[in-house]
């Protein structure tokens, strides 16, 4: 029962990945932009909740009412007024702007909040479960992080295949100059998947401050992992990035039952080896 039990909390831990993920494979999906600011976004974020928390006295997931809008808020205006300067054939402007954001971000949350870790305090959610199993005990919050993982990517593909905003989306991303031709501003597109990225990224921040002790210098680690999982799944495949996650979780699970040092590095080995086997992920997207 004791690999059982690794393989089920793995896939937990996969759910959690799986949100840092979501919003790179949206941000991909769209524009082709491959955000280095991702994690350090990430831990923003948590920062935010934790401020929120503070002032406000309100739950760590309640909070989310008030994090997400002004997350969302903060990702429209990123792209309207910066990212959207730098997109074009050249990929390295977009990388060394959204890699100076990081840079900016780590230093600004140093400055405000010191390097001392912080965390959100839920309660007993954070230690309740129940047995699934004889010797395997499911913990509420791990498995209320895999049902938001998979409901957010539940509602991203509602949103891209069945609503006018989606078909804007996809548009953009396959010709973006016909797309112009057809009345559609890519400007206000790519913010408004800027936005609800930082949407995504927002729930992401509020269960890695509720799950773990965060500081500012954590985000590039959380950024790996949401490129591992978004690159095992296949890029532009958010059903992928999900199975990513699982993928991602479930090897450091193993690693760490091996030997506990081995934890980080056994999903960096088991995403070398997709790479090396499969360069474009296991579940790419099927571009027309």
């Amino acid at each position: 029962m004791i690999w059982v039990n690794i393989i089920i909390q793995g896939v937990l831990v996969g759910g959690l990945y799986a949100l840092f993920a979501a919003g790179l494979s949206l941000i991909f999906g769209v524009m082709r932009l491959v955000n280095i600011a991702h994690g350090d976004l990430i831990v923003a974020v948590a920062y935010l909740a934790w401020s929120v928390v503070y002032v406000t006295g309100l739950h760590p997931l309640v909070s989310l009412l008030i994090v997400v809008p002004i997350a969302m808020a903060f990702g429209y205006a990123l792209q309207r007024g910066i990212l959207n300067r730098t997109l074009g054939k050249d990929i390295l402007p977009p990388l060394l702007v959204t890699f100076g954001l990081s840079v900016i971000i780590q230093n600004g949350l140093l400055a405000a909040f010191t390097a001392d870790s912080r965390k959100l305090n839920a309660g007993t959610l954070e230690t309740a479960s129940f047995p699934l199993l004889p010797g395997v005990d499911i913990g509420y919050l791990p498995l209320l992080q895999f049902v938001v993982a998979i409901a957010v990517i539940l509602g991203l593909q509602y949103l891209f295949y069945r609503t006018a905003l989606g078909r804007a989306f996809r548009a953009t991303s396959d010709d973006s100059e016909t797309a112009l031709l057809m009345g559609l501003d890519k400007r206000k597109v790519y913010a408004s998947a800027m936005a609800l990225c930082l949407g995504v990224v927002a729930i992401a921040g509020v269960f890695l401050g509720v799950r773990a002790n965060f500081d500012p210098a954590i985000g590039p680690g959380r950024l790996i992992f949401g490129f591992e999982a978004v690159i095992i799944g296949g890029l532009g495949n958010l059903w992928g990035t999900l199975a990513g996650g699982v993928i991602l979780g479930v090897a450091q699970g193993i690693g760490a039952q091996i030997n506990p040092g081995w934890q980080v590095l056994a999903g960096h080995i088991v995403f070398l080896i997709v790479l090396a086997i499969r360069p474009r992920g296991l579940f790419p997207r099927m571009d027309g």
